[in-house]
């Protein structure tokens, strides 16, 4: 039961926590077993195999670790840098400034680049940055992929190439917590050394899979990385993938489950359509933005956002006041603008297991709360120019053709 209830089902259209799919629900159903039976480490190494596919990768190695995106991160530092290394940073949103955050707390000498928010990285001043450090002092370049408090995109193949000119050892540490498996992430391609996602964004599952996939240059940096770290040790993992029983410690049964069913859900639409299918939807969106005469906050087409959508609102009114009445009315739940975009922007999640007809739904309820604010928007105007587009390029369902 519902701790609030609230009739019919609530739309949830935050970038993270997503919807679940039935499917996953019912995997996720069963009571425990024991992770040292033949069972648990036959499931986890189909896992750690088909985990690969989503980050695009033959020669990196995932970690599946009980915790958030927050853990990830951590392991994925700890694992590959030592106190006082030098880190170039961005920070370009909420999400990236808590990372920052995080690797000041962990002792790295952190050298942030900073934009205005709804920018994405200035990878100009990465560019003269690595052209002065001749003696590769820069240990490795920390960025987020999609920054999902302004709904910015980040180039990482741009990255990779400025990293390639200046022939620049740093390692590249990518945050894809709401990208991968939505947005497009070729990790072997764009010579990506460490990749982190969370089980509650694209992969549609509840919080508490922090996915690390570690590329041979950082598994090496492993082997001489002085950070302390414990429960986030990769060397713990490796030493029980060899003995072929995989866990160092308790894993959840349940999740383990819940993420077979999520990646055959995946792999039976075909990783390529469900990017295509966010490609879809993040257009619609826009298109819904523009017709109600709103701006993106994102400020430059090539940083747009297939995952979530960052809608800036006028003056006189207080974007968080949409958020509550979009609960209290209409059961719709919306992302709150975060920080420095507090009260200025709401954003809505399109990621996960979800289709047309869902976010049209979700549009059509914003449009309600835009009039319940005082926005002088016309009623279906938003929806028409999404329906239009969608009706326009929306395929087959894969499995049904």
């Amino acid at each position: 039961m519902d701790y609030v209830y609230g009739p019919g089902k609530n739309q949830l259209f935050v970038p993270g926590p997503v919807n679940i799919p039935e499917q996953v629900i019912r995997a996720m159903n069963r009571n425990n077993e024991d992770y040292r039976s033949p069972a648990i480490p036959a499931l986890t190494k189909t896992l750690l195999e088909d985990v690969k596919k989503i980050f695009k990768t033959t020669t990196g190695i995932p970690f599946l670790i009980p915790t958030t995106g927050t853990g990830a991160w951590e392991s994925a530092l700890t694992n590959t840098l030592s106190p006082g290394d030098r880190i170039v940073s961005f920070l370009i949103g909420q999400f990236s400034l808590l990372w920052i955050d995080q690797q000041k707390r962990l002792n790295f000498n952190v050298d942030v680049v900073e934009s205005e928010w709804g920018q994405g990285a200035n990878l100009d001043i990465l560019e003269s940055k690595l052209a002065s450090d001749t003696t590769h002092t820069i240990k490795a370049i920390c960025i987020v992929h999609n920054e999902t408090a302004t709904g910015v995109t980040n180039n990482l193949a741009k990255v990779r190439k400025i990293l390639d000119d200046y022939q620049h050892p740093a390692l590249l540490i990518v945050d894809g917590v709401s990208s991968i498996c939505a947005i497009d992430f070729c990790m072997d391609e764009w010579g990506v050394d460490v990749a982190v996602t969370g089980s509650q964004k694209a992969l549609s599952l509840p919080t508490g899979i922090g996915i690390v996939c570690a590329g041979p240059k950082a598994i090496e940096a492993s082997k001489s990385a002085r950070s302390l770290r414990v429960f986030f040790d990769w060397k713990d993992y490796l030493k029980f993938y060899k003995l072929g029983t995989y866990w160092p410690y308790t894993p959840s049964i349940q999740l383990m489950y819940g993420l077979r069913a999520a990646l055959d859900l995946i792999f039976e639409e075909g990783l390529e359509n469900v990017i295509l299918r966010h490609k879809r939807l993040g257009k619609a969106t826009r298109l819904a933005v523009e017709a109600w005469g709103l701006k993106n906050c994102t400020q430059k087409e090539e940083w747009y956002s297939d995952t979530v959508t960052a809608v800036l609102v006028p003056p006189y009114i207080d974007s968080s006041e949409i958020v509550k009445r979009a609960w209290k009315r209409y059961n719709l739940s919306l992302g709150l603008g975060l920080n420095k975009v507090a009260g200025k922007v709401f954003r809505i999640g399109h990621l996960g297991n979800l289709n047309e007809l869902q976010l049209l739904g979700c549009l059509a309820g914003v449009e309600m709360l835009l009039k319940d604010m005082g926005y002088p928007v016309k009623l279906g105007s938003g929806v028409a120019a999404a329906s239009a587009y969608l009706q326009n390029n929306t395929p087959l369902i894969p499995s049904r053709m």
